[in-house]
């Protein structure tokens, strides 16, 4: 037994049967006398409900899992080049994949007898969308051994779905047009009626310019606007994110808190069994030696009921011995 198969083996179990493994197997290894080792399983953090969905679709579903890691490396080389078709493109894909994979985990996981909600595969979807913007947290995911769910770098959905347009695209071709348009009167006949019309058509140019500018602000405002929702929006969802992170972090601190205490009641039961089991057989020797005691008492007692009785049967002999000897006396002697 070692540590690489015990952490491959625990990581694969469900939630519910995972502590119990891991206390079964430190224990394994404190009696085999690997006390490094059995430190270090009884260390491994049990993982989130999240998690370990998580953690099952890379494990049954690898192909998969190589798949949303080529998109993700995609994405990331579009949003480096600003390719903004390709990065559309993209992100439109990712979506799809995102979300059928966290369909494909929340059956695995039905199928594995832990049936989970609509909580838990938005939390996978999470997980999805970081593996896609983060080869660190790609790299952490295809090891399935996940102990809460991965959140995705703030921005980088935005950046995808706000990509740049590439040149040439449709916003180089509204400029081009612009220019077209504003080349036109240039273009114009020279005459007596382009003289006649020159100061209305200075106006009507003035008056047309005003107006583009005006909406040229409105539009800028309307952006401006929608970048500020978009950053309070995205600032509101950090907040959430790191609220999650800190009530998860908090959880999962009280987790092993409580699984520390399992362990040393464990540890603590398996003392008493082995006290116990001690006591029984001082207890059974006792009784054993109580019984040779015993045998030993009715022994000595009637190895002196037989000492009195050779005794008194000695002494009865000596007496006949002396009276015999007394009555052949008496007869020898003369009259």
């Amino acid at each position: 037994m070692d540590l690489e198969s015990v952490t491959e083996e625990l990581y694969g179990l469900r939630p519910d049967r995972f502590t119990a493994a891991r206390n079964a197997r430190a224990a394994e290894a404190r009696k085999a006398g690997d006390r490094a080792l059995a430190e270090a399983v009884r260390s491994l953090r049990r993982p989130t409900l999240a998690a370990w969905v998580s953690n099952l679709l890379v494990r049954e579903r690898p192909a998969e899992a190589r798949s949303l890691a080529a998109l993700g490396d995609g994405l990331r080389r579009a949003h480096r080049e600003l390719d903004g078709e390709r990065l559309r493109e993209l992100s439109r894909k990712q979506h799809a994949v995102v979300a059928a994979l966290a369909r494909q985990a929340r059956q695995l996981a039905a199928d594995a007898g832990q049936p989970v909600g609509d909580d838990v595969q938005h939390e996978v979807e999470a997980t999805l969308h970081a593996v896609l913007a983060d080869p660190a947290a790609a790299g952490e995911w295809a090891s399935g051994r996940l102990v809460r769910p991965l959140s995705a770098p703030v921005g980088f959905g935005a950046a995808l779905t706000e990509a740049p347009l590439p040149e040439g695209g449709r916003g180089a071709g509204g400029r081009e047009r612009s220019a077209e348009r504003a080349a036109a009167p240039a273009q114009r006949p020279r005459g007596t009626g382009a003289r006649r019309t020159g100061g209305r058509s200075a106006r009507e140019g003035t008056v047309g310019g005003g107006e583009a500018e005006a909406e040229g602000k409105r539009e800028r405002e309307k952006r401006a606007a929608e970048e500020r929702e978009r950053a309070e929006r995205e600032r509101r969802e950090q907040e959430l994110r790191e609220e999650l992170r800190r009530a998860e972090e908090e959880a999962g601190a009280r987790e092993e808190e409580r699984e520390r205490a399992a362990a040393d009641r464990d540890r603590a039961e398996e003392a008493l069994r082995e006290a116990a089991s001690r006591v029984d057989a001082l207890a059974a020797d006792l009784a054993e030696a109580e019984r040779a005691r015993r045998t030993a008492d009715e022994e000595v007692r009637t190895a002196r009921r037989r000492f009195q009785g050779a005794e008194r049967a000695a002494r009865e002999a000596r007496r006949r011995a002396r009276d015999a000897a007394a009555r052949a006396g008496r007869r020898g002697s003369p009259p």
